[in-house]
């Protein structure tokens, strides 16, 4: 099964690291832990902490005991990184598809991997979130700069010679580590 949450992605995986330190190394109640990832982390809310914990689980930093969550024995490296995405949030397959495809002239953009994707949204997701559409490209925008952040995505300037910015979207291809695979 693959995860929805896609939480805004760190600056470094040092910061990743991070987040998993704030994951109890004692089990604790999944309310205990989002408590403590949302004081420690500083996150707005519980429902941002759950997120957070359950992509931690994911990229298989954290781990779901009997007796609740705890901190998993293991470093956020890129590989690792890359692993839990590729195997464990939805989307990241369609996306990896669309980045091997891209080229400068015709990057992936978040409208991109949303339009690509649209149909699949979970059904529940749109009933129950009348903003559903911006929500999802959201996501997706967090997704492609997740995939970034361990080189499956390289972020380009646009063709037409303008970086994103100024209310353009940024665009993708394919990182090295895509690349290598």
């Amino acid at each position: 099964m693959r995860i929805k949450p896609v939480p805004e992605p760190p600056a470094d995986l040092a910061e990743l690291a991070a987040f998993q330190r704030a994951v109890p190394l004692v089990p604790g109640s999944t309310d205990d832990c989002c408590a403590r990832l949302r004081d420690r982390r500083d996150l707005p809310n519980r429902q941002r902490a759950n997120d957070w914990l359950a992509f931690l689980r994911t990229l298989g930093l954290a781990r779901e005991t009997p007796r609740g969550f705890v901190r998993a024995d293991a470093e956020p490296t890129p590989e690792s990184v890359r692993s839990g995405l590729r195997e464990g949030v939805l989307f990241v397959p369609e996306a990896l598809s669309l980045l091997r495809a891209a080229t400068p002239a015709e990057p992936v953009t978040a409208e991109t991997l949303f339009s690509a994707t649209r149909g699949s949204v979970p059904r529940h997701d749109r009933a129950r979130d009348a903003e559903w559409e911006r929500s999802w490209r959201d996501r997706a925008d967090r997704l492609l700069r997740w995939l970034a952040l361990v080189d499956l995505a390289a972020p380009i300037d646009r063709a037409d010679g303008e970086s994103a910015g100024e209310g353009r979207e940024r665009g993708y291809v394919a990182g090295d580590a895509l690349s290598d695979a």
